[in-house]
């Protein structure tokens, strides 16, 4: 699992910190598998002395399933591999690019652009 996580963090770019509607990575041992999630919300577990966590995480599959795992701030943020049943599991928000706004990257009108009126693709014809 280690070496999977070190071979992530070279591909991607991550987040230090996991907050409400990030995206996050999740990787499991068994079975294996690599999938993103949206993180809910994430409400301090009150029942335990040590700060735990109930992260609610939407599941980015088909269908969309939505669970809650309790876990550390380490646990996470993607600063320590934990287990789960015994099978070993790490999860971190991804850090997505964003495109710069304003007049350069704003979309063109194809129609606009040669100097024409943009016409409606399809018309009515009776």
């Amino acid at each position: 699992m280690e070496q999977l996580v070190a071979e992530l963090k070279k591909t991607l770019s991550f987040k230090d910190t996991t907050a409400p509607g990030d995206i996050v990575l999740i990787a499991a041992e068994q079975p294996q598998m690599l999938l993103y999630a949206v993180v809910g919300e994430i409400v301090r577990d009150e029942t335990r002395k040590a700060e735990w966590w109930h992260v609610t995480l939407h599941l980015l599959s088909l269908p969309i399933q939505t669970v809650v795992w309790t876990l550390r701030t380490p646990q996470f943020t993607g600063q320590e591999i934990f287990t789960m049943g015994g099978e070993g599991r790490f999860m971190q928000a991804v850090q997505l690019e964003r495109k710069p706004s304003g007049p350069a990257s704003a979309p063109v009108d194809k129609g606009q652009a040669n100097g024409r009126d943009r016409r409606p693709g399809l018309r009515v014809v009776k």
